[in-house]
């Protein structure tokens, strides 16, 4: 199917089941797309005339979820691919940025970045191109130091291998939320067709406005971490072994230069994982946040060692996932735990003002655990909660920064964490280093990460919490099940039970209602391009049903916030287990929806 005819042909053939949208964007596509491998895939699709598929990757287009653009990889233009990367950079989207501050980019090295920057550095636009992989965070801290106009970060996270993403930070260092990113995808959508000169990648190479700030961004980034480190002499003496697996992503580099850069010894990596690897061999799915069962060459390898630690960051390097002797692999919600009173504990010993707390903040995703707000209303700090998604994040700790206030710490569930505020999003190398610092510190006390958390659950109440998921790739079913909830006993009727669970309040920001407000109206902003529902229990249980911004997943969590003193730990959870499962089998109804549990 080489020739336009051949397309004509098949075009037609296509046209003739009355699909008369989808033979243009066949034509469109093809007369666009400039690489073999995704125009021969998308000739293979007309040719078999394979029509359900072809609306799927031609009739919608990728929508900026909770960590910017991610899609499989493929021909389309719902997919990650040459077209729609060039698509996403240029025309009008480059202009909303370029007449917004100075015109300079940052980009992680690869194929399709390096097409995103040929779209720059054609319209003589000066592009920072990093020669070498990268961690994520790097790239929002470069826009940052350079003050930048924006940032773009080619990379699919812990997804699999299939998967690729585009994320884009704004010039204040934090990835684009509303309104930008629907000014963005809006120019994207009136202006389409890719100038033929943003294919010529070649321009990194020739072109006098590329510059490679790999050096300077990597001294800068490791010298700031001081600011993060407490106790350099002391880790420097530490007899503490750590292991470090990169998950076949970019991280191994950095993480042994950090360690060093806090006065460790570089810790010891998974010989398998350290190199990169985008077909992830040696795990089942390239996500730490697994746990035990995607760590188990990191775990052997301590064994082996008679390591003390292990600390596992997902291949983009922006999240961490931890594991003490024993091994006890720490939740999401159990590591911010002790990394919040690690930064509270550091900070007080540098301010033993009580008075100065009241400039300290610590931030967490609505759906992570409330721990630290039991913290806040003890030791009194602010606490705020944000959307899921470590743009709102970023967002806040760059709003409140301007009023002199101080973010000392802030994550998401999902291991997503971020100690001081050097950079505006969440970030798995720093966050490796305040670990091992802190276990060291707690060593010298003949305290383990464990021993300590639940130190932190007697003082300031145990937070017992499930987080987990089911997978659902149709978007009819997932609206079915949300639409049943938000007419549970009539149009418009949330539901009062959940089992034999009482509900008190119901919160659902994708319509913006919540029962717990006197005028009914979310605190949150809105989130309509996702579902999201919170459910308050007359026992103190909250829950949320939520679609994944990243994946084809519909995920849970719940929490039971326990007072200060209450010990009887395994009641809690077994309340919780039964609250859980309601939840999921009452509200999400598993088997009839054909959804897919949780299987590792």
């Amino acid at each position: 199917m080489g020739s336009n005819g051949d397309l004509n042909a098949n075009s037609q053939c296509l046209s003739s089941t009355g699909d008369l949208v989808l033979d243009k964007a066949v034509n469109q596509w093809m007369a666009w797309d400039k690489n073999p491998q995704t125009r021969k895939q998308m000739e293979s699709l007309v040719r078999e005339g394979h029509v359900v598929e072809l609306r799927r990757r031609l009739c919608s287009r990728m929508t900026f979820g909770t960590a910017g653009l991610r899609a499989e990889m493929g021909a389309g233009f719902a997919c990650i691919n040459d077209l729609t990367v060039i698509q996403s950079t240029q025309v009008k989207s480059c202009s909303h940025l370029c007449n917004s501050v100075k015109n300079m980019y940052v980009f992680f090295l690869c194929r399709l970045a390096r097409l995103t920057a040929a779209v720059m550095l054609c319209k003589d636009i000066p592009v920072y191109l990093f020669s070498t992989y990268v961690p994520t965070p790097f790239v929002p801290y470069a826009v940052m130091k350079y003050e930048a106009a924006a940032g773009v970060m080619i990379t699919a996270s812990h997804n699999r291998k299939e998967d690729n993403g585009y994320k884009v930070y704004w010039h204040n260092g934090a990835q684009i939320s509303s309104p930008h990113d629907k000014e963005i995808l809006h120019c994207i959508e009136e202006n389409t067709e890719p100038w033929p000169e943003s294919w010529n990648e070649h321009l990194v190479e020739s072109s006098l406005l590329r510059r490679d700030p790999l050096e300077d961004v990597c001294r800068w980034y490791m010298e700031e971490l001081n600011t993060i480190c407490f106790h350099r002499e002391l880790n420097a003496k530490s007899p503490l072994k750590f292991v470090h697996s990169s998950f076949h992503g970019v991280g191994h580099n950095y993480v042994q230069r950090a360690f060093q850069q806090f006065g460790f010894p570089p810790p010891i990596p998974v010989p398998e994982q350290k190199e990169t690897d985008p077909d992830f061999s040696t795990v089942s799915c390239p996500n730490p946040e697994e746990g035990e069962s995607v760590l188990e060459l990191s775990l052997r390898l301590a064994e082996r060692e008679e390591a003390h630690i292990v600390v596992a960051t997902d291949p983009d390097a922006d999240r961490l996932a931890v594991a003490d002797f024993g091994w006890k692999v720490f939740t999401g919600n159990e590591l911010a735990a002790l990394l919040g009173w690690w930064m509270l504990f550091n900070w007080k010993e540098a301010h033993p003002d009580p008075a100065d707390t009241e400039t300290v903040y610590m931030l967490a995703t609505t759906v992570s655990s409330k721990i630290l707000k039991a913290f806040a209303r003890i030791e009194g700090f602010h606490f705020e909660e944000t959307l899921p998604g470590f743009k709102w994040i970023g967002k806040r700790i760059h709003e409140l920064t301007k009023t002199g206030k101080e973010v000392i710490f802030s994550f998401e569930e999902s291991i997503g964490f971020l100690c001081g505020n050097m950079v505006l999003d969440k970030d798995g190398v720093s966050t490796a280093t305040v670990v091992a610092e802190m276990a060291a510190y707690l060593h010298t006390k003949n305290l383990s990460l464990n021993k300590q958390l639940i130190n932190i659950y007697e003082i300031y109440g145990y937070h017992v919490s499930r987080t987990s998921y089911v997978l659902c790739s149709d978007p009819l079913t997932i609206h079915r099940i949300f639409s049943r909830l938000r007419n549970f006993g009539g149009p418009g009727d949330y539901p009062e039970l959940c089992g034999d669970y009482c509900i008190t309040h119901i919160r659902d920001v994708t319509t913006g209602y919540d029962s717990s407000q006197p005028d009914k109206k979310c605190v949150l902003p809105l989130s309509k391009n996702s579902q999201m529902v919170t459910f308050t229990f007359q026992n103190g249980v909250v829950a949320t049903l939520r679609t994944s911004g990243t994946e084809p997943k519909i995920k849970y969590y719940s929490e039971f916030c326990a007072v200060p003193g209450e010990r009887d730990i395994s009641s809690l959870e077994e309340e919780l287990r039964k609250v859980t499962t309601a939840l999921v089998e009452e509200f999400l109804e598993p088997d009839k929806n054909n959804l897919l549990r949780r299987s590792v």
